[in-house]
């Protein structure tokens, strides 16, 4: 399958990298965005000023505020923050045709319906009749934008139930410097990308502590082992946790300076409170929310999940973060491999 048009549905730093990505590649690309001001700003500057500084966008990179321009594109990437995705996606299918790749780049799951993604395409397709006449799948692993809009070297996994759809979109997004592996645990994935922002929270606060680069590792290791144990719950297959989706991009998360939820974290555990840490973003920090949706996932399947659990406990309920560290540490003692 040779795709020669996309469309990115979403603006911000991450859908413009993609979309830059594969306009660099020579594919027409259409970025989409709700703010008509902020795309007349991306024609103009040719250059996502706000959100990705510094990147130009090459002339095969459309902005657009038209939904219809998906029209007759064989993928379209969804890149809008999780808790918009179902109200985008649902106003976008009348424009999709049959047979299209849909890509979920978003990394999150739906508070009030705890949905992940392509869980919400799934079910929108389903509503408007469209069910199983288009190709829904995942892209994720350890991916800062500004890296990928710089061309530094980058591995990702695409996820499709369709190996010839999974192949396409890895042919369709593979560089000199962008490598896409392929898989078809979308579950898997989907579950790995949302719950390591919950965890980069976690190794933030340690940091903004003190609590030392021990604390970092156990952090890492440990939220590791709790996704995994959510993402079987759910189906998944145990060996996507040590893959590119699963470790890769939590160690990118937990340990990157670039990573929006860790520096959430840090500002927390430096003592500012959750409000002063958001007002101090300029992004979207997609774990503040994910960690309430996945505290209401680990309930419903009766997964214990320990980190989890004390993230939520200092974002919803004002939990003191040297308590939380405290608790963590007087657990009842186990197997390391319990659970």
């Amino acid at each position: 399958m040779q795709i020669e048009q996309t469309a990115v549905i979403g603006a911000g730093s991450w859908g413009t990298a993609l979309a830059k990505l594969l306009a660099d590649k020579g594919v027409q690309v259409a970025l989409w965005g709700r703010n008509s001001t902020h795309i007349d700003a991306l024609r103009r500057d040719r250059e996502n000023r706000r959100y990705l500084p510094g990147a130009a966008l090459p002339v095969t990179l459309r902005p657009t505020d038209d939904l219809g321009c998906a029209a007759s594109c064989g993928c379209v990437v969804m890149a809008v923050p999780s808790h918009g995705f179902r109200e985008v996606f649902a106003a976008l299918i009348p424009q999709l045709a049959d047979g299209t790749l849909l890509v979920s780049a978003v990394k999150g799951i739906e508070i009030e319906s705890g949905q992940t993604m392509c869980q919400i395409m799934h079910t929108e397709l389903g509503r408007q009749g469209r069910q199983g006449r288009l190709h829904v799948g995942v892209l994720s692993g350890p991916s800062f934008a500004d890296e990928v809009a710089a061309g530094l070297p980058t591995a990702v996994t695409v996820g499709f139930a369709d190996a010839g759809a999974a192949k396409a979109a890895q042919q369709l997004f593979s560089t000199a410097f962008f490598r896409a592996y392929t898989s078809s645990d979308i579950i898997g994935l989907e579950v790995s990308a949302a719950m390591k922002n919950v965890i980069a929270i976690a190794a933030g606060i340690a940091d903004g502590l003190g609590c030392g680069l021990n604390a970092r590792a156990a952090l890492i290791t440990r939220g590791l082992a709790e996704i995994t144990r959510l993402g079987v719950a759910m189906g998944a297959k145990p060996a996507t946790f040590s893959g590119l989706g699963g470790l890769g991009d939590l160690v990118l998360t937990c340990t990157g300076s670039l990573s929006r939820n860790r520096t959430v974290g840090l500002k927390l555990g430096e003592g500012r409170s959750l409000a002063q840490a958001l007002a101090e973003m300029t992004m979207v920090a997609e774990g503040v929310r994910t960690t309430k949706s996945c505290w209401q996932l680990a309930a419903s399947v009766g997964v214990e999940m320990p980190i989890l659990e004390q993230v939520y406990q200092i974002l919803y309920a004002d939990k003191p973060c040297k308590a939380a560290v405290q608790e963590l540490f007087q657990r009842s003692l186990r197997e390391e491999a319990e659970g």
